[in-house]
């Protein structure tokens, strides 16, 4: 008989308020969590759950506006990194049809330093919604802080100094993406899903528990594999960026949303895709170099570029 797997279940806390050998064996199970599954599943965590149950109230608000309204807070600059996208517009890398979603960007806010002002538009908030600003900046900084706390952890099962994902993460280009995936209707193709199969560009993505099922990871056998949450976990996967810095030790994990048996349903997700800072070399760690780098070396904000246009968000300019 087939052993039926599960992402792993951590606590994070144990990390946080836990003795040494605490965050030791906390930072061994998630580094091998990530290394088999590509996805674990923190039961606990410092992000406060009312917070994230109001931003949801929040972001059903939003998405009931009319298009008009919604497309008058479509950003221009830098790939739509802030405010409102619309469905259908972004796709997965290679497919010919779009996903079945609409989001919102937050970004960071405030800048330990202007040298990278440059790639940082300001935010846009709704105005309709004048409680919108308060609680997404508050929960953006709250999932920050604590994919800052995970890369520490992290950081102590790859051998890294103990600083080394502080300082890339410092002014890190980071986004929080509310995500509504609408009934499926007349509008969507007939091969689309809400999100076709794809991988994460950056370091780790920390999602808050979305409010239907829906989300599968591509296991190591080539399965797909359901990954059940509630609404007070938080979601951990790995990306491109987190790939290349181990060597594909921990590999960038390929998941998707699939399409709801009920087509009527609504379904809402918070993604925070942790990045870091422009200035961020992308180089193989020592520790896992094996033998030999599989990836050059390369900017992070170049690699964004490069992913923003294969799925969609960037266009070429002729």
């Amino acid at each position: 008989m087939d052993t039926i797997r599960k992402v792993p279940e951590l606590s994070l806390m144990s990390f946080v308020n836990g003795t040494n050998n605490d965050k030791a064996r906390f930072a061994n199970n998630l580094f091998s969590g990530l290394k088999d599954y590509g996805f674990i599943v923190l039961v606990d965590h410092p992000v406060d759950h009312k917070l994230t149950s109001r931003a949801y109230d929040l972001i059903h608000e939003f998405f009931q506006f009319s298009e008009e309204t919604k497309k008058s807070y479509v950003c221009k600059e830098g790939g739509g990194q802030r405010g409102y996208t619309a469905f259908g517009v972004e796709h997965a890398k290679d497919s010919q049809y779009p996903d079945l979603k609409e989001f919102w960007h937050v970004g960071r806010d405030k800048l330990a330093s202007e040298k990278f002002r440059k790639y940082f538009p300001d935010n846009i908030w709704p105005s309709e919604i004048p409680e919108f600003k308060d609680t997404f900046l508050k929960l953006y900084n709250g999932l920050d802080t604590t994919a800052t706390v995970i890369l520490d952890a992290l950081g102590m099962a790859l051998d890294v100094p103990q600083t080394f994902f502080r300082d890339m993460l410092l002014d890190g280009n980071s986004i929080l993406r509310p995500i509504h995936y609408p009934p499926l209707d007349a509008r969507a193709p007939k091969n689309a899903v809400r999100s076709a199969a794809h991988e994460d560009i950056n370091l780790i993505t920390v999602m808050v528990g979305a409010t239907t099922s829906g989300l599968e990871l591509l296991d190591r056998d080539g399965k797909w594999l359901p990954v059940r949450t509630n609404d007070k976990q938080l979601v951990v996967d790995s990306g491109d960026m987190l790939s290349r810095l181990t060597n594909n030790v921990i590999p960038a994990t390929t998941h998707r949303v699939v399409n709801p048996d009920d087509a009527s349903k609504n379904r809402y997700s918070m993604p925070f895709f942790c990045h870091p800072n422009p200035d961020t070399i992308l180089k193989c760690i020592p520790s896992c170099r094996g033998e030999g780098e599989k990836y050059p070396a390369i900017n992070s904000h170049e690699w964004l570029m490069i992913r923003l246009k294969e799925i969609g968000l960037i266009k070429d300019q002729k």
